[in-house]
């Protein structure tokens, strides 16, 4: 089983709210993650513990630069986000590096499945 997590201070509220159907990676995660797998959504702190949110089906995993990135996708990542520089300091602060427009992205887009 495969997990797609998230830090609890970023990304609790949206998650537990379902606000949120689109996580954005850096680089090419297309090998890890495709489209119809069954993934585990999870908070919490890397090599920590973390919480089951829910079980989600990934809908679409497509890569792409952070430059090609829609209106769409930017606001399924985050509802208050707007525009690519959002995205660009939630990676950086999330990565630690920096970011432009023309790093490759994988955008993930996944539904919520109800048990």
């Amino acid at each position: 089983m495969y997990a797609l997590n998230f830090y609890t201070d970023l990304y609790g509220d949206v998650l537990r709210n379902n606000r949120k159907t689109v996580t954005i990676r850096m680089g090419d995660k297309s090998d890890k993650y495709q489209t119809g797998m069954v993934v585990w959504v999870t908070i919490g702190p890397r090599f920590g513990r973390r919480q089951k949110l829910y079980s989600a089906i990934l809908d679409r995993v497509e890569v792409k630069t952070i430059a090609e990135l829609s209106p769409r996708d930017i606001e399924r990542e985050n509802p208050e986000f707007r525009t690519q520089d959002d995205v660009i300091n939630v990676l950086s602060r999330i990565y630690g590096d920096l970011i432009t427009p023309d790093h490759r992205v994988t955008v993930i887009y996944f539904s919520r499945i109800d048990e």
